[in-house]
């Protein structure tokens, strides 16, 4: 079996479905049998390249090139701390493949053989799903690559998210301003037009300006 076929998994199941269904559905379930393993190959897990432009780096949340690399920056990070996670939880799926492997070799009771062999099912089940998983998320942890190479274009600090953020937020609750109205919310309006104001205030008054520390600030206090 390979990681993108699931034919005999659903296939072995079928035997149990045959108690756990009606006559007429479990007919249709074989029946169905090759276009489910289709369905379970094909279906989409995470955002497609298109989601990722128009929804999640939408241009009126990140006006900027800066604001939507930094937006890629947080989204492969989230992708790669789930690989990550993904990848702990395989190893002790695996290793309780082989624990009920060596329980069954040595089990006699019928019962517990049994559910010894219904749990191994369930975990080559959850093998199989989260290979396909982590194909998945891999798939857009480059995706976010690619997306970062392009929005960098050299105009803006890749180094420090702070950097940007004056400007883009500003662009950004600027337009959320203009798109008030007497209908909207009072509770919308004091937000939005107090952290607008906030912004234009913090850029005319330059604090957020990088000042140089000198070194002897940064040094540990001398011992009397």
């Amino acid at each position: 079996m390979t990681k993108k076929d699931i034919k005999e998994i659903i296939e072995k199941e079928s035997e149990s479905l045959n108690t756990l269904l009606e006559t007429n559905d479990l007919s249709d379930f074989k029946v169905l049998v090759g276009e489910l393993r289709d369905t379970y190959n094909k279906k989409q897990m995470f955002r497609t390249e298109t989601e990722a432009r128009f929804s999640v780096l939408q241009d009126n949340k990140y006006p900027t090139l800066a604001a939507k690399y930094w937006q890629c920056v947080r989204e492969q990070a989230a992708f790669f701390n789930n690989l990550m996670g993904l990848s702990f939880e395989y190893r002790r799926n695996n290793a309780k493949i082989k624990w009920l492997q060596t329980k069954i070799e040595k089990e006699t009771d019928e019962y517990k053989l049994t559910r010894y062999q219904v749990d191994i099912d369930e975990c080559v089940f959850k093998k199989t799903n989260m290979e396909r998983e982590a194909k998945e998320r891999m798939r857009e942890i480059k995706m976010w690559s690619k997306l970062k190479k392009e929005f960098n274009d050299g105009s803006f600090d890749d180094k420090d998210v702070n950097q940007h953020q004056l400007d883009s937020y500003g662009l950004q609750y600027f337009h959320r301003a203009k798109n008030l109205h007497e209908g909207s919310d009072d509770n919308e309006k004091f937000n939005v037009l107090g952290q607008l104001q906030s912004l234009q205030r913090i850029k005319k008054s330059g604090e957020l300006e990088n000042k140089t520390v000198k070194k002897e600030e940064l040094a540990p206090p001398t011992q009397k």
